[in-house]
């Protein structure tokens, strides 16, 4: 099917302001549950709170890569779908707010910032120059600074491009693009070094950065696969998609599932194999009380269901079961981000209960927010760029 460019903008639908509410009150209650938790336990809800950042970080910035992606691969079958990434990358420019709180009781999360334990442990010492809180804050500003950059940059061209239909706007985020990946990978390693291995500071991986970035990109392309067959199921984008499309989805997620698991198990395996009490104390605090079950859930729970529920042909060309894996592999990560963040709060046992619930509401919420104010002001499709045309006429 041949379609044109001014035809497809003229078949644009309105996301319904119902969804605009249902985001707004799922945002208002989890902020109300979440002000509760810390004056019930602040110390608590600042580990989910922790979670919740890292969360919020991985769409974000995720769904970033994505779009840089396809702009340096010269992916013609996303580019129907790019906005959507587009629009989830927004969440980047909420950050500084959700990170001011856990900023200001830095002290309360991680063990490097208490001067009595720098003072008795050589370790430490040595480590200060990098984990200190004046470096800490300088990382953390350079990189959030870095990311805004090239969000804006990129999304700036895209959106032009809708009015002004120039091929120059394409090949100027190439280079953008070909400019940020490398600066993604260094960021994305030392901020996940920062914000999340640091909790047990006489730790170390370095495969981390890289664990970190595998959950990341699951979880940003996870969320563009489930708007999308939201989107497209109920007519909100348009007509003529096909299986294919549905099928690269699947694919990519089949793929970046066993990606995750392939690096995950590397971790593992390299840290056993050496048998080093200074990598290994990392897993045995994994593997405490109660935490030995929600060790033993994460292989199920990230690796195994999805593998199965995506093996097969058609499973990848479900809608259904798109939806339904897509929104498993999202909350999975968030299984995955209490794993690796939790077991510092409760040596002793997991813990969950109302508190990790009103982080989830929010980030819900909050997702659908970002979304669907960003649908309702601008384009759901790029009808400017010249790949879109082949990219709806797309065909394995």
């Amino acid at each position: 099917m041949s379609l044109t460019n001014s035809t497809i903008a003229l078949e644009r639908k309105e996301i319904p302001k119902k969804i605009n509410l249902i985001g707004f009150g799922l945002l208002g209650v989890g902020l109300i549950l979440v002000i509760l938790s810390f004056f019930v336990d602040k110390t608590r809800s600042l580990f989910d709170l922790l979670i919740f950042f890292t969360f919020i970080l991985s769409i974000g910035l995720g769904s970033l890569f994505l779009v840089a992606l396809e702009y340096i691969g010269g992916a013609v079958w996303s580019t129907p779908f790019r906005r959507i990434s587009e629009f989830l990358g927004t969440a980047l420019f909420l950050l500084p707010i959700i990170a001011i709180p856990l900023l200001f009781n830095m002290h309360d999360l991680y063990h490097w910032t208490h001067e009595e334990a720098v003072s008795t442990d050589r370790l430490l010492q040595e480590k200060s120059p990098y984990l200190n809180m004046s470096f800490f804050l300088i990382r953390t500003v350079v990189f959030v600074g870095l990311w805004f950059l090239f969000y804006i940059l990129i999304i700036r061209n895209s959106r032009k491009q809708d009015s002004t239909k120039d091929p120059k706007l394409t090949r100027r985020n190439i280079v953008i693009s070909a400019i940020f990946l490398p600066i993604f990978a260094i960021t994305i390693t030392f901020a996940s070094i920062d914000w999340i291995m640091t909790l047990e500071p006489h730790w170390f991986s370095t495969i981390f950065g890289v664990y970190y970035f595998a959950g990341t990109a699951l979880a940003a392309l996870a969320a563009t696969t489930f708007i999308m067959v939201l989107l497209n199921e109920n007519g909100y984008l348009y007509k003529g998609l096909n299986k294919d499309h549905y099928y690269s989805f699947g694919a990519l997620l089949f793929g970046f599932v066993n990606f995750w698991a392939y690096i995950a198990f590397s971790q593992y395996l390299l840290i056993w194999y050496a048998d080093l009490p200074e990598e290994t104390f990392w897993f045995f605090l994994r593997w405490e009380g109660s935490w030995k079950y929600v060790s033993i859930g994460l292989i199920f729970v990230k690796f195994v269901i999805p593998y199965f529920g995506l093996l097969s042909q058609p499973s990848k060309m479900n809608p259904r079961k798109l939806l339904f894996f897509s929104a498993w592999i999202m909350l999975a990560h968030l299984y995955d981000l209490y794993w690796l963040i939790m077991p510092t709060y409760n040596h002793s046992g997991a813990v969950f209960s109302w508190h990790e619930i009103a982080y989830l509401i929010t980030a819900i919420g909050l997702l659908i927010v970002v979304f669907s104010l960003n649908a309702n002001k601008f384009n759901i499709i790029p009808i400017g760029d010249p790949k879109l045309k082949r990219g709806l006429n797309f065909h394995l």
